[in-house]
């Protein structure tokens, strides 16, 4: 595997050689500090240049950075956009293991986006025509505090969509009920974890994407509590995951909620976990006429 020094030196040393290019920055995992310094690092790398359709064309351009094992056109074919342009982009698993996401940039949209990502460092830059930005950090990725119109909007979106998760393990269909708790209901949990995240560190933290870096802002025991909301296949583990995270929805919610002064609908949260309990002890046999009865007759007795 090349190291860290050579890919630097050959992705720079071609960019000097070549009259096209102009300068040349880096984002992503490599210029986040708080990122882990690992062999699976990318290289997020974008060629600062005049135009990008003599790149475009030329297809056998890459070959000059190392031996490809696959690698992917994004902006080519069904995924394609229509802005090739001013950005196009090649990203390339070499076979030496280094990964490199390398796109080519015009000098306009480079200066009027490069602000935008924090975590953007120039390497390279031959005219100094590139505008001054900041030391690379996370900001752009910091938890954003929420409005209480989005806080009650997340918690009823994750309550609501509990109701298709209880069908759907009394119908035993586990790539819907997987699909309903990955796709709607976890991203809800996720949010107001990082927002009690972001509460507890003055909403000056990331937690990365999908919540990998929550471990390092909430306590253990939350963190290990998160960790067993997922499940695998079998109907009574996706339960188990399904009635945590209502807890730690629950949970978690309230707290943001008193720390914000926000409102809280616990009456909402407290009947959709009434009813998924429910849902659960029915028999496969269940008739309408039987399920009313046993409704009426639980909350009587409540």
């Amino acid at each position: 595997m090349r190291t860290e020094s050579e890919m630097f030196n050959l992705i720079l040393t071609i960019a000097k050689e070549d009259d096209r290019i102009l300068a040349v920055y880096m984002n992503g995992s490599r210029t986040n500090v708080n990122a882990p310094k690992d062999i699976f690092r990318d290289y997020d790398i974008v060629y600062v240049v005049k135009e990008t359709k003599s790149f475009r064309e030329d297809k056998t351009w890459i070959d000059r950075f190392g031996q490809r094992l696959f690698m992917q056109y994004p902006d080519e074919g069904f995924f394609a956009t229509d802005s090739t342009e001013e950005f196009y982009g090649w990203l390339i698993q070499f076979a030496d293991g280094n990964r490199l996401d390398l796109h080519v940039q015009t000098l306009e949209a480079a200066c009027r986006d490069i602000d935008k990502d924090s975590l953007c460092e120039i390497l390279l830059d031959k005219n100094g025509l590139l505008p001054k930005i900041p030391e690379a950090s996370e900001q752009t990725y910091w938890v954003k505090k929420p409005s209480e119109e989005e806080f009650k909007a997340v918690c009823n979106e994750f309550w609501w969509c509990l109701d298709n998760v209880g069908k759907g393990l009394w119908r035993e269909e586990i790539p819907y009920v997987q699909d309903m708790i990955n796709m709607h209901i976890r991203p809800q949990l996720v949010k107001v974890l990082s927002w009690k995240a972001g509460i507890l560190h003055d909403f000056r933290c990331s937690i990365g994407k999908s919540g990998k870096y929550l471990y390092r802002l909430i306590s253990d025991e939350e963190w290990q509590r998160f960790l067993h909301t997922y499940a695998g296949y079998r109907v009574e583990d996706i339960w188990y995951a399904t009635e945590e995270m209502c807890d730690l929805m629950d949970e978690s919610a309230q707290w943001v909620a008193k720390n914000l002064d926000f409102d809280y609908n616990k009456e909402e949260a407290d009947n959709c976990k009434r009813y998924l309990k429910y849902i659960k002890t029915l028999p496969k046999d269940i008739t309408c006429e039987k399920l009313n009865l046993n409704i009426r007759k639980e909350n009587k007795d409540e």
